[in-house]
């Protein structure tokens, strides 16, 4: 097991060849993922991309010569305007306005991270080549994503079915030098950007902006992210729960494998597995215990953990789907001569992926704050609130209160999303996923969890305190030791939030070894 230090930055990257990472038509798994967003990878197109993608256009191209009838989104308006005829002079216009006109996102700015996210997945959508987009189009969405030119997306504005219009339009307006952008630290106009590099704005040919709005990627950026965050959230909730079962002076024999063996439930068996190496040549673990049984809330980690790993299994595999499909619409398909307007960019596989995510992550949560409880009641020859002369002091009283609280609202953030639809477009677009509603509200409950977990790891490692001298696992200690650099044992009442806000920022700044997060 190990835990390394690190954070995703925004700093000049490094261009040489062994740091670069080509789209293709392989899959992109999360380990691709996570190795392109933690080494900072420069992206380039492999050379069966660029030939897909010029193939399709050339056929794009050849087709409207020939083709005058009307196919959706090329020659036509957009949504319920869909039998409104566009004049072939009009339409490098008719992609501009639809950019345009798309984007009224609304609300707080999307995180850095997940729009450059958004970058690299819908360079990968395009890049098999069934969107009719030009080559310099998906080349220019590299550019800004290697040189850190990242387009201020807002957070509200997409029913999660037609994709993810309005996000998605924010993202392509710098295309056409519009819109703004986060550079060098400062939000500038894209203008500004563009004629910085001396790159001019791209002439959006017939289909394009419809390629660009059309699809999924707001969603399936959210869903990376939180998938990559809860996966490992989940390995720190073990951490942290075996620091607390040990705290506790809890029993190590709800984690034998006899036990997971009669039900096995894959998340369950990793779980004690994985809590019974934590405490591996535990002192407090192998002391003679006077109760004979403990709490739920340590008892059934591997159960309730469980439960949630296998969830993320799940969310895991159909974001995995969707990062490596063509969501926008209409879809060209070279070989078989066919155009063809239908669905793709339907949201409904991530919104109810997310309401689940969601659903498993506050249950880590509750659960979590179910041992902060126990271990500040002063049961088992700990102090009450895990201090020193209390009633004088409060100690880490409020703290409790503070993850109760956090808890309570990730219930109702868990209410989902996916059951609710909305009729837009004059009824055109009559059933809507709400899958984007599914993904900001997730990604507060997944934060959420990391303020939870760190409440813990201050309880558990101020109640490890009264356990010497006996120790934990030698593990466990040196986990201990890096966060109490961090973070000080607490002789006396302080600004405890100070202290959590500190603990959080230790938990983010901890990166995870890949082969421990993916089951």
């Amino acid at each position: 097991m190990h835990i390394l230090l690190g954070m995703w930055n925004f700093t000049a990257q490094n261009t040489t060849m062994n740091n670069l990472y080509e789209i293709n038509s392989k899959s992109l798994d999360f380990t691709a993922v996570s190795e392109i967003i933690f080494n900072e990878k420069i992206l380039k197109l492999s050379s069966e991309a660029i030939e897909k993608i010029e193939n399709c256009r050339l056929y794009l191209d050849k087709k409207l010569e020939k083709h005058a009838a009307p196919i959706y989104g090329i020659n036509t308006g957009f949504g319920s305007l869909c039998n409104v005829k566009i004049d072939s002079n009009n339409l490098h216009k008719l992609q501009e306005n639809l950019v345009m006109s798309h984007a009224c996102g609304t609300g707080k700015k999307v995180d850095k991270h997940i729009v450059k996210l958004m970058l690299l997945l819908k360079v990968q959508s395009l890049s098999y080549g069934h969107s009719g987009v030009q080559r310099e189009t998906v080349e220019r969405l590299i550019d800004f994503y290697n040189n850190n030119i990242i387009p201020v997306v807002y957070e509200q504005g997409s029913l999660g079915a037609s994709g993810d219009l309005a996000p998605l339009a924010h993202l392509s307006l710098p295309l056409i030098g519009k819109g703004e952008v986060y550079f060098n630290n400062e939000i500038v106009a894209s203008d500004v950007v563009l004629k910085q590099f001396n790159w001019k704005k791209i002439e959006l040919k017939s289909k394009e902006g419809l390629a660009l709005l059309n699809g999924t990627q707001f969603m399936g950026a959210y869903g990376v992210h939180l998938i990559l965050k809860s996966y490992k959230l989940s390995y720190l909730a073990d951490l942290i729960g075996a620091l607390s079962l040990d705290a506790f002076d809890g029993r190590i024999e709800p984690f034998n494998e006899l036990l997971h063996f009669i039900r096995p439930h894959n998340g369950q068996i990793k779980t004690a597995q994985r809590i019974k190496e934590f405490l591996e040549e535990s002192e407090i673990v192998a002391q003679h215990k006077e109760h004979v049984q403990d709490p739920y809330s340590f008892r059934c980690m591997p159960q309730v953990h469980g439960a949630s790993k296998d969830a993320l299994n799940y969310c895991k595999k159909v974001f995995s789907t969707e990062i490596n499909s063509v969501t926008d619409n209409p879809i060209i398909f070279t070989e078989a001569n066919e155009i063809i307007s239908g669905g793709n960019f339907h949201g409904q596989p991530l919104a109810l992926a997310f309401d689940f995510m969601g659903i498993a992550m506050a249950e880590l949560g509750s659960i979590s704050e179910r041992r902060t409880f126990q271990l500040i009641s002063g049961q088992r020859n700990l102090p009450p609130f895990l201090v020193k002369n209390s009633g004088l002091n409060s100690g880490l009283m409020i703290p409790q209160y503070t993850a109760a609280s956090i808890v309570s609202q990730n219930k109702q953030l868990a209410t989902p999303s996916s059951v609710d639809s909305i009729v837009s477009s004059n009824g055109q677009e009559d059933h809507v996923s709400m899958g984007a509603n599914g993904a900001t509200k997730t990604k507060q409950i997944v934060d959420n969890i990391e303020t939870i977990l760190a409440i813990e790891l201050l309880n558990a490692s101020q109640a490890l305190h009264f356990r010497k001298p006996l120790k934990s696992s030698s593990f466990l200690e040196s986990f201990l030791e890096m966060y109490r650099s961090e973070v000080p044992f607490i002789e006396n009442d302080t600004i405890l939030s100070t202290e959590i806000k500190k603990t959080v920022d230790f938990l983010t700044n901890l990166t995870v070894d890949s082969e421990e997060l993916f089951l």
